[in-house]
């Protein structure tokens, strides 16, 4: 069906609603990446099994990924009139055993369930869906674990309204949340400097990293003269840790489309490519169910609601260069020329794509379009700060105890990150750092950890919001050793078109690794901070600009762990291998044999029951021992 008016809208919305939340149990697995990965397919299918076996009248569905990927493969128990039950860590047994309870009548599992939910908004049209009734509860009020889950709490959920609430292949659930009604406003009741007035006035910045006003973005190309002009949706995204894009477009792609399109309308543009890397499968395979469900319904093509507007988007698939998320080694990449970075200006605004005007935003911009054209600029201008509106994606990993994706309120403190929405570090060690902006981000210390996450404050303490990367470190963490990681990645990754980055970054790195290695002299630190204030000065691209940014960090905020591994030929965090040796307490040893026959360099020398020794001259310092030691014996100096 071609839809070209609201009632039309309405009534495929109506039908996903009844989809979305039918008169019967409805069961829900997450199925993206990172829930396919920890087996959510068996679980699926064993729910799938046991619902015919039980001859159980529910819906069994597959959704996206609701960010808590610590606790995948996630499974949503909906019964009508009765809260959202999330359980985690589920099994095929378990999922079996589930749908028999409820077969039963008896289907809580406590002991599984994670996380309540009793509405859920529909942001576009600012309803809400009442999932609980008065007269019943399941038993759920009288068990206080099943309170709001820590890792939502402080979240407010735009870009990420609907993953892990929507089928991601099914667009009658996407316009029963709201979606296309915001297309539908703009194309009906708006021209398009109305609706570039309305970016504007929402303060949204683009969330590809930059932060550049992503409304006064789209007038400069409007107003460039030409008939053919372009859009870009970059979906490039390389950070190591990084999965937010992915998320989205396995999640919900439909909103990427939607606000694809609106900016296509605004900007005068007619058609838009979508630069997705290729190791993301199951993004580019929903995308493209996505891009021909809205040509079927008519909300891509030609006379879009039947007005005088035509849309296309493609899909370019990328080859994973870390240099082609930069926006014109992007836009080379799509011409099909080698992936790197150009001179500016001029800007792509201004002369992109075969010589065209062009706009590029990142996706989790183009999924915030939507709601602020459904719901006006004040809305959205209304959260955040005042030169930060709205929300942001993060990817929170590394040490931390709940780890996943987190979209809050720009604003919000590293401590509420970190302690908060993650529940502070695992084993609860101590805090030492946390990494934002990717590799090219700067590493934050704990004496900071009040510092508003906003562009000019990460800026300002030297790192960067990038495209949300966020990686916690722990008191055994050493800066020196993640320094050099993250140099090392962007060292690899540089295209070696301009002089700084190419050879600046390998100098720095060359610097960093004797360091680690017990090489390190006097000096080599206050050269470290000379190149990397070179490369950041003088490099073509933003990503050679930023590439010193863990070195420069580091340096500012943890230079005595610099001057130990130099001086004292130390580590302090004890992971440089070169730097550290091992020894087994005797007074904790009990001969259990585990670790000699772990070793597998037979460094270790000891008879049954009696206390082991460490050979340090054969000793390659692998850790082996240390995974196998139930004693707590084997000692890292």
């Amino acid at each position: 069906m071609k839809i070209t008016t609201q009632s039309q809208l309405d009534q495929l919305g109506k039908r996903g609603q009844e989809s979305l939340y039918p008169p019967k149990i409805k069961i829900t697995v997450g199925m993206a990446t990172c829930g396919i990965a920890s087996g959510a397919e068996a679980v699926y299918q064993g729910l799938l099994d046991e619902v015919e076996k039980q001859s159980l009248d529910a819906q069994v569905s597959r959704i996206g990924c609701i960010g808590l990927c610590q606790e995948e493969p996630l499974v949503d128990v909906l019964e009508p009139g009765k809260p959202r039950i999330t359980y985690g860590k589920m099994t095929a047994e378990k999922a079996r055993e589930l749908v028999a309870g409820l077969a039963q009548k008896n289907g809580f599992h406590p002991e599984w369930a994670i996380y309540r939910t009793d509405e859920e908004p529909l942001l576009i049209t600012d309803k809400k869906v009442s999932l609980k009734s008065e007269s019943s509860s399941n038993g759920f009020e009288k068990v206080p674990l099943f309170q709001r889950h820590p890792f939502f709490r402080h979240q407010k959920r735009i870009i990420l309204r609907n993953c892990g609430l929507i089928d991601p292949e099914n667009i009658d659930q996407y316009i029963a949340r709201g979606g296309y009604l915001a297309l539908y406003k703009a194309l009906s009741t708006m021209t398009p400097e109305r609706v570039i007035e309305q970016v504007k006035k929402s303060g949204l910045r683009g969330r590809g990293g930059a932060g550049f006003p992503t409304g006064k973005k789209w007038e400069i190309c409007r107003n460039e003269p030409g008939e053919v002009k372009y859009l870009v949706c970059n979906a490039d995204e390389g950070d190591p840790g990084a999965y937010m894009d992915r998320s989205i477009l396995e999640g919900d792609p439909h909103s990427v489309l939607e606000g694809l399109t609106l900016g296509g309308y605004a900007i005068g543009a007619n058609e838009a490519y979508v630069y997705v890397r290729a190791e993301y499968p199951l993004a580019i395979e929903r995308l493209q169910t996505a891009i021909a469900q809205a040509k079927e319904n008519g909300l891509l093509g030609k006379k879009i609601f039947g007005a005088d507007f035509d849309f296309t988007v493609h899909i370019i698939e990328g080859a994973g260069a870390f240099v082609c998320g930069e926006e014109t080694g992007l836009l080379a990449s799509i011409e099909g020329k080698v992936g790197e970075p150009r001179p500016r200006p001029p800007f792509p605004a201004q002369k992109g794509l075969w010589g065209k005007p062009t706009n590029i935003n990142n996706v989790k911009t183009w999924a915030t379009i939507a709601p602020i054209i459904a719901r006006g600029a004040a809305w959205y201008s209304s959260i955040g700060t005042e030169k930060n509106c709205g929300t942001t994606v993060f990817s929170l990993v590394g040490k931390v105890k709940n780890n996943g994706l987190a979209e809050v309120p720009l604003g919000i403190t590293l401590r509420e990150m970190v302690f908060e929405i993650g529940g502070g570090l695992q084993n609860d060690r101590k805090f030492k750092a946390v990494q934002t902006g990717g590799p090219s981000g700067g590493c934050i210390p704990q004496d900071l950890l009040d510092l508003r996450v906003d562009y000019e404050q990460l800026a300002k303490a030297g790192s960067m919001m990038g495209s949300g990367g966020m990686i916690v470190m722990d008191e055994n963490t050493c800066m020196v050793d993640v320094a050099r990681y993250f140099l090392e990645f962007t060292t690899a990754e540089s295209c070696g078109k301009c002089t700084p980055c190419r050879e600046g970054t390998k100098r720095m790195l060359k610097l960093l690794t004797g360091i680690i290695e017990g090489r390190g002299q006097e000096g080599d630190i206050e050269q470290l901070e000379k190149l990397g204030q070179v490369v950041k000065a003088t490099s073509l691209c933003g990503l050679g600009a930023t590439a010193p940014n863990p070195v420069l960090t580091t340096i500012r905020y943890f230079r005595d762990e610099y001057e130990s591994h130099i001086r004292d030929l130390r580590c302090p965090g004890r992971v440089c291998r070169a730097l550290i040796n091992y020894r087994i307490d005797k007074n904790k040893c009990n001969g259990c044999m585990l670790c000699s026959k772990q070793c597998p360099s037979e460094a270790i020398i000891g008879k049954a029951k009696t206390p082991h020794e460490i050979i340090r001259e054969k000793c390659i310092k692998c850790g082996a021992c240390i995974e196998v030691c139930r004693a707590d014996a084997v000692l890292v100096e």
